[in-house]
């Protein structure tokens, strides 16, 4: 039978050979697949001797070449054998199939549990995933099955099969019937037209395909009773003839085709009368406790298909021992065993059965002469040290060193260089290489006495011996057992056991800092990269960026780029703060890489990483910065890949650089000798300064002859912190022009000093940030004025500084006050240059602001430089646009459509324009910049590493896990890699850049959640009571929440347009563009300001209802059912520092409504604030202004015009608390919730602990909902008591469950801050966690740790953490310093007050520490902190926001 035959080999990481060929799908040449295979696999010279003697053989040297060997066929079906090893390292060429639709099957032959354990980490790469029986014929028919399904729907195809076939068990002859081709080609032309989704058609057609051959075999399949009331479900797997010899009433599910998992098909074959289903799998240990099938069988019984039908007890029962072995009496032992769980748990069911060899233990490998506590202690120490724990386990290794306190030390002391760590590795890998001999040896004397046990042991460890799922720990210590008992006098089996240790493979690594660094070939790194053994380093860089010099003796070999010129080591460059995926991918791949290996590792501190007072912000900002700006990329090279993938650039901003180079450099050779238009981004070369300043000099010129013609010239420069300085500054240019002159407005980042000797006349303005700084923007350009020498005499100044007098109150801080503006008019001063008129300077304490100050400086200013009155009227177009307003941008953004369209498209910048921005916020995005990377990228003159922010509208904080999933998924495709739990009760994503933004907006739609109205001059999101002690009410407050958030949503199809093209996503949740915009409720300028709505049910407040603008409290009848709510208006925490004018506020009561009209009020609420808001101040334009400014009799009325009817008086109510209720509590009959602790709302990975990935498969299985918290913390809810053990289980496998921390801190809350927000001035959500570590201190010397106290940190006044009710708040006033607030209540309905201004962290200890010890020493019972601090005399109560500056 003749083929057109085209066979290769893939060389992966183990000995195992793959083998790849294209053609017909015949059975012959699909049972050479099978038999070629298995030959493979027997024997390991069988490639070179293939290689030799057929011309049709070619070996693949790299798994990317799979890739080009399915192109290169043309459209034929493909088949391709893979070693299970080799399936990690093909995952990207896997999933380029899938996205592709290839038509290619896979086939990998599986031995052992660790190698299905392979094949099912890619069981979600997008193939389908079969299994066929553990026969030769079986494989025979599933692999022609596999080729036939993937031609025919350009499904890739995943098929396992056992390994231990032999070629010659495979008969040809038995599949005549098909050979011919004529059935293969009938199957491949049949058409189905009916409508079917992608996973029914998939096991429709595999069906058909194994139908071809009249076996009974499918891709689901049962045996067993009719009324089996316990049933097993393997993968692939029979355990038939086991479950058939039983006299229980049992059955087996054969999942054969486990992706894509039909849940009809699994349904149908399940009985209804089964009580108990086992998920049987031979897999090794999971990263949980949960084996891999049974999330889909958990699936399985959630699905709509199962609905109606008993919901069995689901039990994992994982093995690595085969399933072959569980015959009908050992099944019967499971079957009892597993009958008496009544709720989800798992098991080994070989240790159950009596089946040894197979046991899994937690043993933990220690190195030789270290204890496991002294070597965790060591390498925990560092957040690089963690991962290594986290990833390797009991299997990590770190070898030089001691003592833990040396592993980073002096590298010329002997137990802490890298000879002293190599020599104990070296010696260790030659004891398992001398192992590795003596075992063959055993195994092939026939004279040596072995049971039949350890022979398999010792096979299986000999062929698996570099696998560290093979040669685990409890291996080794199995066959050690086994040694023990039989060695005897035999001196063979002595060795062995003589050499126990090294049965282990172990992750070995050398751990060390700068000094490894200085002279490679000295310090003994050239031996380890150059020893070719399994050995592994990890290099820990700590110098501070920016990098200085060095030069001579003490300057750094870079031992990355050493190791790579070496050329045979993996090697790699990390930055755990930076990227923790990379690194967790660098750390991996050098483990599974078989030889050297080094990983460079950036963890920079100016006083050494490993200090007691190490700033983890300080670290995190320099990781940033450095590898933003270049000087530290991140990198992976492997020397077994082929030129093009060998080295992967990870550095995301610097790819893009490189890329755009490559672009440029590819168009340039494309048109030759056509001459080019260079784009502006080219122009940016080695002669840029200079030309910078010629073209200056020439613009001083012109200017001067245009002066001479048409007017004076004027530079008028600023820096700006939040847009004052700016304003001042245009308004200056404006006037100037309108007086005849010629008038440039510049921001300091683009101005150059040297050229100020050029210009005539320059006017400056400049704000005032944080402690007397100079705003990012200005710094280069102040450093740059302090440093020069210039002549400056022929050119006039003035300057003016925008600042608050009162913002460092004490007399000693004055010097602060408009610091910026005065050493700018010093030193032009002290440079020649003549001071126009006096420096001019503005007060936020002035009754008119700045403003005051300003205008005076402007009429000496003009009258100074003698330029008369303005030529043109002021609405004449002068040649700037003015300032638009707020609310003008509002009503021509043509319903907020603006320009944000355009916006998007324009890839020359990362950012949008001023107006745009604004409009976004509507659309739940706001645009930030990485303020760690701000200052050095102005200095570099590059553009701010621009980001939006996006926050979802998720009224009631309810999601679905699925919904969990997706935004898991695009915060890693598109954002940061973290999600934020905000305190406002939804997700956040945060880094997501320009270029991503409407893909991901996309993303979340497709979730069936929006963002719309999630920011903006709009109803935002509604909050409501997330784990009320009455659970039977939370759907209905849930309910209100979104039926208020509908009900108030923008009607404008903008957003649709914008972001979706007017398409609708799954479930129809978009409205169509084709009808004319209007705004019913809001009208063309919508609200003055942001309308926010909370809905709490006593005596829980764990929204904070009277914090908002509108707040719903729920009054109950006898019966616990809600019969209305009281209306609260009129709450809001946002001030300013040191402006007496603006407040927080907490509501106040206008009276009850029923619960029918709970929507009506909250209209009519929103719409007498659209009414009667103030629109000229935004300041001013919150609505607890407009309660304050009109009073709430008014309000009353204006309510009952638009609602037709009064409130009635409000009736009594009472909260006790406003935090979560942590732990497991009862939500529903038969439900229950699980509330875990977030800190600061934050999701990320870091080291130590992989939160996200943690929460990720929380939701992988769980079946009821997830309710986000106003606190940022995170609910399992509704899990069904039978699901508790296994839902308890998880969570303490994944370290969830972890409730052990102070009161203090499950009570604390931050903002995000620093390094997103536009509007922060100190750390917070960062920085927090920190402080509260040494506040517990003293709250543990008092005896308080278990005492709840409620405290927030905000990185600014506008108080996102709700601050000003807390009973201990800091606010953010300067980088580092922090006013703090007492007094709150713990309940949250009482204002704090001001009791210290601008303290340190030292001084914030030293004004709290007397005041928690006196707490604790005469607090009455029960008294709260905040009680305490007012009933003491400590701070004045506070409830209402006029009162709140009154000391």
């Amino acid at each position: 039978m003749s083929t057109s035959l085209r066979t290769s080999t893939l060389r992966a990481p183990s000995t195992a050979a793959a083998v790849a060929y294209a053609g017909a799908v015949t059975t012959e040449s699909t049972t050479a697949v099978v038999a070629t295979a298995a030959a493979l696999s027997e024997a390991a010279d069988f490639v070179s001797d293939a290689v030799a003697d057929s011309k049709r053989i070619v070996v693949l040297k790299q798994a990317s070449e799979i890739a080009s060997f399915v192109a290169a066929s043309k459209g034929e079906a493909v088949n391709i054998v893979v070693p299970s090893s080799a399936l990690v390292e093909v995952i990207p060429v896997l999933r380029s199939f899938a996205r592709e639709k290839t038509a290619v099957a896979i086939h990998v032959p599986v031995g052992s549990a660790g190698q299905l354990s392979e094949v099912l980490a890619v069981r979600d790469s997008g193939c389908a995933l079969i299994r066929s029986a553990d026969s030769p014929q079986s494989a025979v028919r599933f692999a022609v099955a596999s080729a036939l399904v993937s031609q025919k729907i350009g499904l890739p195809v995943i098929h396992c099969f056992q390994q231990t076939i032999a070629p010659e068990a495979v008969d040809v002859e038995a599949y005549e019937a098909v050979s011919d081709q004529q059935a293969i080609g009938d199957y491949l032309q049949q058409t189905d037209s009916e409508e079917a989704s992608a996973t029914e058609t998939a096991h429709r057609e595999f069906a058909a395909a194994l139908a071809l051959f009249g076996a009974q075999e499918s891709p689901v399949s049962y045996v067993g009773a009719a009324d089996a009331t316990l049933v097993y479900a393997t993968f692939g797997a029979a355990v038939a003839d086991a479950v058939s010899g039983s006299s229980d009433p049992v059955g087996a599910v054969q999942i054969s085709l486990l992706r894509p998992l039909s849940t009809a098909a699994v349904t149908a074959a399940l009985p209804e009368t089964a009580s108990h289903v086992v998920a049987l799998e031979q897999v090794t240990r999971q990263p949980t406790a949960w084996g891999p099938l049974l999330f889909d069988l958990a699936a399985v019984l959630s699905s709509a298909e199962w609905t109606g039908r008993p919901r069995p007890v689901i039990l994992d029962a994982v093995t690595a021992a085969p399933l072959a072995l569980f015959d009908s009496a050992k099944l019967g032992l499971v079957t009892a065993h597993s009958r008496t769980f009544t709720s989800p748990a798992h098991f080994d069911p070989a240790a159950t059965a009596g089946i040894t060899g197979f046991v899994e233990t937690d043993t933990e490998a220690v190195a030789p002469g270290l204890g496991l506590e002294q070597q965790r202690e060591r390498v925990e120490r560092i957040p690089y040290g963690r991962m290594l724990q986290e990833l390797f386990r009991e299997r990590l290794s770190v070898a030089n060193g001691a003592e833990s306190a040396t592993i980073w030390g002096d590298s010329t002391q002997s137990q802490t260089s890298p000879e002293f760590g190599f020599g104990r590795l070296a010696a260790f890998e030659k004891e398992r290489a001398q192992l590795a001999q003596d075992v063959g040896a055993a195994l092939r004397a026939v004279d040596e006495p072995m049971s039949a046990e350890l022979h398999q042991a010792l096979a299986a460890w000999l062929d698996g011996r570099e696998d560290p799922a093979v040669a685990t720990p409890a291996a080794a210590q199995r066959i050690s057992e086994l040694l023990a008992v039989e060695m005897g006098d035999s001196p063979r089996l002595a060795a062995l056991h003589q050499r126990r240790e090294a049965f282990c493979r172990r992750a070995s690594w050398l751990v060390g800092a700068d000094a490894w660094a200085y002279d490679v070939g000295s310090s003994g790194v050239h031996h380890v990269i150059a020893s070719g053994l399994n050995i592994k380093m990890l290099v820990l860089d700590t110098t501070p960026h920016p990098f200085a010099a060095q030069r001579g003796a003490a300057r750094k070999k870079d031992v990355g780029l050493y190791a790579m010129h070496y050329g045979a080591a993996y090697v790699a460059s990390v930055a755990v703060y930076a990227s923790y995926t990379q690194t967790l991918q660098a750390l991996s791949e050098a483990d599974a890489f078989p030889g050297p290996a080094v990983v460079v590792a950036y963890l920079p501190h100016s006083a050494g990483v490993f200090g007691a007072t190490d700033s983890p912000i300080e670290v995190l900002q320099q990781s940033k910065q450095a590898v933003d700006a270049g000087a530290w990329p991140l990198y992976r090279w492997d020397p077994r890949n082929d030129d093009a993938k060998r080295f992967q650039l990870d550095s995301e901003r610097l790819a893009r650089t490189v890329e755009a180079f490559l672009a440029r450099e590819n168009a340039l050779a494309a048109v030759g000798s056509v001459a080019p238009e260079f784009g502006g981004d080219v122009a940016a070369s080695a002669e840029r300064t200079a030309g910078a300043r010629l073209a200056a000099r020439a613009r001083g010129d012109v200017d001067r002859l245009v002066g001479g013609l048409d007017g004076p010239s004027l530079l008028v420069l600023f820096a700006s912190d939040g847009g004052n300085a700016e304003e001042a500054a245009r308004r200056i240019a404006r006037q100037a022009r309108r007086r005849g002159m010629v008038a440039r407005c510049v921001g300091m980042e683009s101005a150059d000093v040297d050229e100020l000797a050029f210009e005539r006349t320059v006017v400056i303005s400049v704000s005032t940030a944080g402690q007397g700084e100079i705003p990012t923007a200005g710094r280069e350009f102040l450093r740059a004025l302090l440093a020069a020498s210039a002549n400056l005499s022929e050119t006039s100044f003035a300057v003016f500084g925008l600042g608050d007098s009162h913002y460092w109150p004490r007399a000693e801080d004055a010097l602060f006050y408009n610091k910026p503006a005065r050493d700018i008019d010093r030193r032009l001063a002290e440079l020649g240059a003549r001071r126009i008129v006096e420096l001019g300077l503005g007060d936020d304490q002035d009754a008119d602001g700045w403003e005051a100050g300003f205008s005076a400086f402007e009429q000496r200013l003009w009258a100074a430089l003698n330029v008369g009155e303005a030529l043109v009227d002021a609405g004449a177009d002068d040649g700037e646009e003015a300032k638009r307003t707020d609310e003008e941008n509002k009503v021509i953004s043509n319903f907020l459509r603006g320009t944000i369209s355009q916006a998007l498209a324009d890839d020359s910048t990362g950012a949008v324009g001023e107006w745009d921005a604004k409009l976004l916020k509507f659309h739940g995005t706001y645009m930030q910049d990485d303020r760690d990377l701000r200052g050095e990228r102005v200095a570099r003159g590059v553009e701010k590493a621009f980001s939006f922010m996006i926050r979802v509208r998720l009224p009631g904080g309810v999601a679905t896990p699925a919904q969990w999933m997706a935004m898991d998924r695009l915060a890693s495709e598109y954002g940061n890699e973290t999600m934020k739990i905000t305190t406002r009760q939804t997700f956040q994503l945060h880094g997501v850049l320009k270029r991503n933004l409407r893909e991901t907006m996309r993303g979340i739609n497709r979730a069936l959640m929006d963002t719309l109205a999630a920011c903006g001059d709009v109803n935002r999101n509604v909050v409501a009571s997330a784990n009320p002690q009455q659970p039977h009410l939370h759907a209905e407050v849930a309910r209100l929440a979104d039926d208020i958030s509908s009900h108030l949503l923008p009607s404008t199809a903008a957003y649709h347009e914008i972001w979706l093209d007017d398409k609708l996503v799954a479930g129809g949740a978009t409205q169509s563009s084709t009808v004319a915009d209007s705004e019913p409720l809001y009208g063309a300028a919508y609200l003055p300001r942001k309308f926010k709505v909370a809905i709490a049910i006593p005596p829980e407040n764990d929204v904070d209802v009277v914090a908002y603008d509108l707040g719903l409290i729920a009054i109950l009848d006898d019966a616990q059912r809600i019969v209305g709510y009281n209306v609260m208006v009129g709450g809001g925490m946002g001030m300013t520092h040191n402006n007496t004018k603006t407040y927080p506020r907490l509501a106040s009561c206008l009276g009850f409504v029923a619960a029918e009209h709970a929507v009506a009020v909250s209209e009519a609420v929103m719409l007498v604030q659209r009414d009667h808001g103030d629109r000229s101040n935004r300041k001013h334009a919150r609505l607890k202004y407009t309660v304050d400014d009109h009073g709430l009799p008014w309000w009353r009325e204006q309510v009952a015009e638009r609602l037709g009817f009064a409130l009635e008086p409000a009736r009594p109510f009472a909260f006790t608390r406003n935090g979560d209720r942590f732990g497991w509590v009862r939500a529903a009959p038969g439900l229950n919730n699980y509330t875990i602790f977030v800190q600061n709302g934050r999701i990320a990975n870091t080291p130590g602990f992989a939160l996200k990935d943690a929460l990720a498969a929380v939701a992988a299985v769980h079946t009821g909902a997830f309710r986000l918290t106003c606190n940022g913390n995170l609910i399992v809810a509704d899990v069904p008591d039978a699901d508790v053990p296994a839902i308890s289980a998880l969570l303490a496998d994944l370290r969830l469950d972890n409730l052990d921390f102070s009161a203090l801190r499950l009570h604390s809350m931050a903002c995000a801050a620093l390094p997103t927000c536009g509007l922060a001035m100190a750390e917070a959500e960062r920085y927090l966690p920190h402080l509260i570590d040494r506040i517990d201190s003293i709250l543990d010397a008092a005896g308080l740790r278990n005492d709840a106290i409620v405290l927030r940190m905000t990185g600014c006044p506008n108080g996102c953490a709700r601050p000003y009710n807390a009973e201990i708040a800091f606010v953010g006033k300067a980088p580092g310093a922090y006013n703090l607030y007492l007094g709150g209540s713990h309940a949250g309905d009482r204002l704090n007050k001001l009791f210290r201004e601008t303290l340190t962290e030292d001084q914030i200890l030293e004004v709290l520490e007397p005041i928690i010890k006196r707490y604790a020493l005469e607090r009455l019972d029960a008294e709260h902190f905040g009680d305490f601090v007012i009933r003491a005399g400590i701070i004045k109560a506070t409830r209402e926001g006029l009162d709140f500056h009154d000391q």
